[in-house]
């Protein structure tokens, strides 16, 4: 189903949304008939529940969904596209207000959950279509649900389909959409430029690294988005257990999120100068692989000793960090499934970031909240600096001792911006392990809409 509002043509079916509390008084405003029907079918106002109300032909008259309380809601999110994936195919509209700062994440909600990743197999989301409420900014929503489903979707894609050569036509497709500018260094190409770590890690595949640079508005503050565009992680020579790579197609997710965010940003347009940086590579196994114990100079001219090559994605966005602080630009993000430590931190469904910027971080805290993209606040932490200083290089990729993971690996990526740019890291996870409403099994975007949202306010839009 198409991941839009439907058109009113004047049979769209009332939507009612009951909340737990207040099912006595909604029943006793009902006709009889309904009421007994409504009772009868077990309806309780929980959250998630549906209810079909029939009319006396037999048609659909009506239907109801459960909002259980405040408490139950605060567990989750996206609680109408929960009932909705329950309701049978069909146009609904909205009967019952919400409070404006429930109806934008709630609607969103709803048409994320139309969204299937059906390329191989058939596939379906929700079914139901809801006519756009009065009070929302219908055109807006609908362009941020497509530049979600476009981060799922190349998420959701196999290496097989999305390798460095697909990511880089997916980004030309994108750039040729909104009228950006695209660059592309290939193969050894990045020798010659000076970006030698995103070669390094990249060199062992029979598609060449390369590093895609997109540019778009000519207007406005700067904004440089960074993704890890990791198409797939062997581990290189450390070799990763054959369960650890059976999700490795996600590790462009950083990739896939800041291109589902520019797809945001541009559609909307937004008064920036939009840049996008994606080191697109597979780590590869080969005769010319990287190997652990080398020493590899990156773009800052900076020494980093491989103690692991499983630790790869750093090493490719630390020369493109580098190149994006060449420009200084007034912000810049970073975003990347860098490491298994930030999910025992904070699990699957929190999006953890790094800022020096306490203005930025109260910014995406209350965005975060307000659009049900939820993130977390991570430490710089300074003492742990010295972790990543092995002592026969500049820096170490891989610290020993197994404590700070996701610290150290944000750390190690700050050695590479420039201090005087503001600069945020996002280590996400790009994965629902579990259908959820509004998010099914498989690729997700992370901390994008949040970022959208508090965009306007760090960068005085």
């Amino acid at each position: 189903m198409p991941m839009t509002f439907a058109t009113d043509r004047g049979d769209a079916i009332p939507l009612h949304v009951v909340e737990a509390g207040a099912l006595k008084d909604w029943l006793a405003g009902q006709l009889p008939r309904v009421a007994t029907w409504v009772q009868t079918s077990g309806f309780k106002a929980e959250l998630g529940q549906a209810a079909i109300i029939p009319a006396e032909d037999g048609s659909i008259a009506a239907a109801a969904v459960g909002y259980g309380d405040a408490s139950a809601r605060n567990r989750g999110r996206f609680h109408l596209a929960g009932a909705a994936a329950k309701l049978p195919e069909g146009t609904y509209k909205l009967v019952t207000d919400l409070d404006a700062d429930t109806l934008e994440p709630e609607v969103l909600g709803w048409l994320l959950g139309a969204y299937a990743f059906d390329r191989y197999a058939k596939a379906s989301g929700i079914k139901a279509r809801l006519v756009a409420p009065e009070g929302v900014d219908a055109g807006r929503i609908e362009t941020i649900a497509e530049g979600e489903a476009l981060t799922r979707d190349l998420i959701n894609m196999p290496a097989c389909d999305m390798g460095p050569v697909a990511l880089e036509a997916a980004c030309v497709d994108l750039a040729g959409k909104h009228g950006a500018s695209i660059d592309v260094i290939r193969g050894e190409a990045l020798i010659e430029q000076n970006f030698p770590m995103i070669h390094a890690v990249g060199r062992a595949s029979d598609q060449a690294p390369r590093l895609i640079d997109m540019r778009w508005g000519d207007h406005g503050p700067k904004l440089t988005l960074v993704g890890k565009g990791v198409c797939f992680d062997t581990g290189g020579l450390n070799l990763k257990p054959g369960a650890s790579m059976g999700l490795m197609k996600k590790d462009m997710g950083g990739a896939a999120t800041v291109m589902g965010l520019a797809q945001m940003i541009m559609a909307l347009g937004l008064r920036v100068r939009l840049r996008v940086l994606i080191p697109a590579v597979e780590n590869a196994v080969s005769s010319n692989s990287f190997r652990p114990g080398d020493i590899l100079t990156s773009r800052k001219g900076l020494t980093v000793e491989i103690n692991n090559t499983d630790a790869e994605g750093r090493l490719v966005l630390a020369d493109a960090l580098a190149f994006a602080s060449e420009e200084t630009p007034d912000l810049m993000l970073s975003m990347a499934t860098l490491t298994g430590a930030a999910r025992v931190a904070v699990g699957p469904d929190l999006a953890p970031y790094y800022s020096d910027d306490d203005a930025m971080a109260a910014a995406l805290d209350a965005a975060a909240r307000k659009v049900a993209d939820p993130v977390w606040r991570m430490p710089f932490w300074a003492p742990y600096e010295k972790m990543i200083e092995p002592g026969i290089a500049d820096l170490d990729n891989a610290p020993s001792g197994g404590f700070a993971g996701s610290i150290t690996a944000a750390l190690f990526l700050r050695r590479f911006a420039d201090a005087t740019t503001r600069y945020t890291h996002f280590d996400i996870y790009g994965w629902n392990p579990t259908a959820a409403p509004g998010r099914p099994k498989g690729g997700v975007g992370m901390g994008a809409r949040a970022v959208l949202e508090a965009l306007p306010g760090v960068l005085g839009l």
